[in-house]
């Protein structure tokens, strides 16, 4: 059966958004090596031009519609990650756009949408309430709908940090990536898999929402009820069926971790590789940290830090919690 996307489709995404996105570039960290047990690398999408890896598939999407599509505008319901990176589209490029963000958005990705120019709508606290009114105002107005996550064309832009990866270190012996909706590692691992087969794909999700988990147990894209969490960015009910396929085929395997590991590692990855990341970014590390993840002591890994889109009082607020404590 044939994938939803292959890795000419994101060597072409390469290739078209180059002169509108950053190649970030890979931070050795030393001196986290003892604690994680490897040769630590940090991809820092958080470096990228929105502060997040979404503005990769945001751009290669709204590239590849028609002048008829790009004059009606486009739609789309986020946390706020990727309504940056469509805002962020629309604005280079002239495309009418409208976001919908939940009622208790990050302040700093809502005034990252503002300033792009974009519409901003706040509906509901759920995916699936933005994602409902979203899909109602495309009816209304006719603009093109923009998925977050489980459209091979968004996938195919996102995986274009594998690529660079790749560029960066050849020799690379496994990557560890956030899991929300799931674009980001399906484009990672086929880019890295039809790269270079042996390197391990990593992927780990917050405790409180395993959907993928839950997916790959019963072999089919599933739901799951979500709850709060400190990685809010990673908080996607409903695994995409593009990217279980992808995943599927080449992750190795997907983890959880807790809370507590996740602000632990937010703290680490802050004040030890100097690199301001959300907590979303940082559950690979949260995951080594808690030995969900074990690596062999000179195998090079790269860590994905997804974002850095984070206020200033949560960064407070998390780097103040006593080790150990629980945030919830």
């Amino acid at each position: 059966m044939e994938l939803p996307v292959r890795l000419e489709h994101i060597l072409d995404a390469a290739r078209r958004i180059k002169q509108y996105i950053k190649h970030t570039p890979l931070v050795r960290s030393e001196n986290l090596d003892n604690i994680l047990a490897c040769n630590a690398y940090f991809k820092p999408e958080c470096l990228q031009v929105t502060g997040s890896f979404k503005a990769r598939g945001a751009v290669n999407k709204l590239l590849s519609l028609t002048d008829r599509e790009k004059a009606g505008g486009v739609i789309t319901a986020s946390s706020g990650n990727h309504a940056q990176g469509v805002a962020y589209a629309g604005k280079i490029l002239g495309v009418k756009t409208t976001v919908v963000l939940p009622i208790d958005v990050s302040e700093t990705k809502l005034n990252g949408c503002r300033a792009m120019g974009a519409e901003i709508i706040m509906h509901g606290n759920t995916s699936a309430e933005r994602r409902a009114k979203a899909e109602e105002i495309k009816n209304s107005s006719g603009s093109v709908s923009i998925h977050s996550y489980d459209d091979p064309v968004i996938i195919a832009g996102q995986g274009t940090a594998g690529l660079e990866i790749l560029y960066n270190l050849a020799n690379v012996d496994c990557i560890v990536v956030p899991v929300g909706g799931g674009g980001l590692i399906s484009g990672v691992a086929a880019a890295v898999k039809e790269s270079k087969p042996k390197t391990r794909i990593i992927g780990v999700e917050p405790s409180v929402v395993p959907r993928y988990t839950k997916s790959l147990e019963e072999g089919r894209p599933v739901a799951v009820d979500t709850r709060d969490t400190c990685a809010d960015a990673l908080k996607a009910a409903k695994a995409g069926i593009n990217n279980f396929e992808l995943i599927n085929k080449y992750v190795d395997e997907i983890v959880t971790v807790d809370d507590e590991f996740i602000i632990e590692a937010f703290a680490l990855v802050v004040t030890s590789a100097k690199l301001l990341a959300e907590p979303s970014s940082c559950v690979g590390v949260g995951a080594a940290l808690s030995g969900k993840i074990k690596f062999s002591r000179n195998e090079q890994v790269v860590f994905l830090l997804s974002g850095g889109n984070i206020d200033r009082t949560k960064i407070v607020k998390y780097l103040t919690i006593p080790k150990g404590a629980n945030d919830g």
